[in-house]
């Protein structure tokens, strides 16, 4: 029997907007920009003298919320601030001085907030999701408002008592909910991927093909500018780890020995850490599907526009590759870190490039299933351990390793029958979701153990 078919549509899998974090920074932008429209046009509290706004923070992002940026995307959704056009440099500027008070307008009351008015709460928030905030808006000192958020990876958030299933009432023309389904609709209707992809986010987003296609482009586009900004950005990323960027360095060596067998690697190292230290930086980046491993396809796609020389198509039917598999893995398991680890977001976003590079080199969809299950197999119970709670150490490395991961699962993909193969994608979906579900909470975003423990600020 169909599950609930996925009702995702590519562009809000691919989002742009600011590092370092699309859970920690991205969805709580959102969440409070939602509030702000939300109590504005509350009916109840128009006639009401608002005094003051809180905000309440558990789990994840309390635990590293100060090194994911959580306190200034609050701050910056409650100004009306969106992530994909809110200025970088503003961003970051925000909180800089914590005395400093933002003026936040609800109905007729301009209601003035800073750092004091965002509670990062020691316990953990057990209700529905490791990433939660509650906003509150406050009259006499009493509750008179509050909407309460989860934040729940990629970017994605989800409102208390909102039904996920109608977010998005559209029905896909071809629904699916696994990649045995999305095999039989190519095998019945006679269709490529790509077709399926296209025709069912033409209904799910109404645009039409050519608009799917320019978006795409964009999202590329953005992607690729992240890279060029980073081979040639040096110096500190921000935060008291006081880590130096390395992508410029390596994109040098990768020059200077091109003519070597290595040489690719050097080049695809590079331009994926040159795209995951511009989101460490808080600058503009892609949800590729996370902000923490924003550095994985970008880099891959760098790769082969500029090395195996793609054309826009190929790497437009790439992306819907990727997208595919991304989707399968949100709606099964979790592109959380604060719920999967860096499975979830590493592990997801090194499939996404196996399957795209598996597409991209025109293997047929099992192959394309075989790369994306074999990049999961080997993510499989990873930690989500950053030091100091930034999106550095060890996640910028990571994005370079999972692309690597990537390169080779297609290569392991490609070799001998697919036939041979005794995993499923659905069957590794399923398992990452069990691993997620048994890791201990102190591997899952909150800078409890692992890595986090093993230096002192570096």
């Amino acid at each position: 029997m169909l599950k609930e078919p996925i009702r995702t549509s590519i562009f809000d899998l691919f989002k742009i907007g600011p590092g370092p974090s699309s859970s920690h920074t991205i969805g709580p932008m959102k969440a409070a920009f939602d509030f702000l429209q939300r109590a504005n046009a509350s009916s109840e509290i128009k006639q009401l003298d608002i005094e003051n706004i809180m905000i309440h923070l558990y789990g994840s992002l309390s635990a590293t919320g100060k090194g994911h940026g959580t306190d200034r995307a609050v701050i910056a959704g409650l100004l009306g601030w969106q992530p994909e056009t809110c200025q970088p440099d503003n961003f970051t500027e925000l909180l800089k001085d914590t005395e400093v008070k933002y003026p936040v307008k609800i109905h007729e009351n301009e209601v003035f907030i800073n750092a004091k008015n965002i509670v990062f709460e020691k316990n953990r928030y057990e209700s529905v999701h490791s990433n939660t905030l509650i906003f509150r808006a406050l009259s006499n000192s009493n509750i008179v408002f509050e909407e309460e958020y989860y934040s729940v990876g990629g970017g994605f958030i989800q409102r208390k008592g909102e039904n996920v299933a109608t977010q998005n009432d559209k029905e896909p023309a071809f629904p699916f909910s696994t990649m045995n389904e999305f095999k039989e609709h190519l095998k019945k209707q006679k269709m490529t991927l790509t077709e399926l992809m296209i025709a069912n986010e033409m209904l799910i987003s109404g645009l039409s093909r050519k608009e799917i296609f320019q978006k795409i482009d964009d999202i590329l586009e953005t992607m690729h500018k992240a890279v060029r900004r980073g081979l040639h950005h040096r110096g500190l990323l921000p935060g008291t780890i006081k880590l130096k960027r390395k992508a410029p360095i390596l994109y040098q060596q990768a020059k200077s020995h091109a003519s070597t067998t290595d040489s690719f690697m050097v080049f695809l190292n590079a331009y994926c850490m040159a795209a995951s230290e511009e989101n460490a930086a808080g600058n503009m980046v892609v949800t590729a599907p996370t902000s923490g491993a924003s550095g994985v396809i970008p880099g891959i796609t760098f790769l082969l526009r500029n090395h195996y020389h793609y054309d826009k198509q190929k790497l437009r039917e790439g992306m819907l590759a990727a997208a595919a598999v991304g989707f399968l893995i949100k709606h099964n398991a979790s592109i959380s870190g604060a719920e999967m680890g860096c499975m979830g977001e590493i592990g997801s976003a090194s499939a996404m490039a196996a399957a795209m590079l598996a597409y991209c080199a025109g293997k047929p969809i099992e192959t394309v299933e075989s790369a994306a299950e074999i990049a999961i197999e080997h993510h499989l119970g990873m930690t989500c351990d950053p030091i100091g709670g930034y999106v550095q150490i060890p996640c910028i490395e990571r994005n370079a390793m999972g692309a690597i991961k990537a390169y080779n699962a297609y290569l392991l993909a490609s070799s001998g029958n697919t036939a041979d193969q005794k995993i499923s994608l659905d069957s590794v979906i399923k398992v990452m979701r069990a691993t997620g579900k048994d890791m201990s909470k102190k591997y899952k975003e909150t800078s409890q153990a692992g890595l986090a423990l093993s230096a002192t600020e570096c």
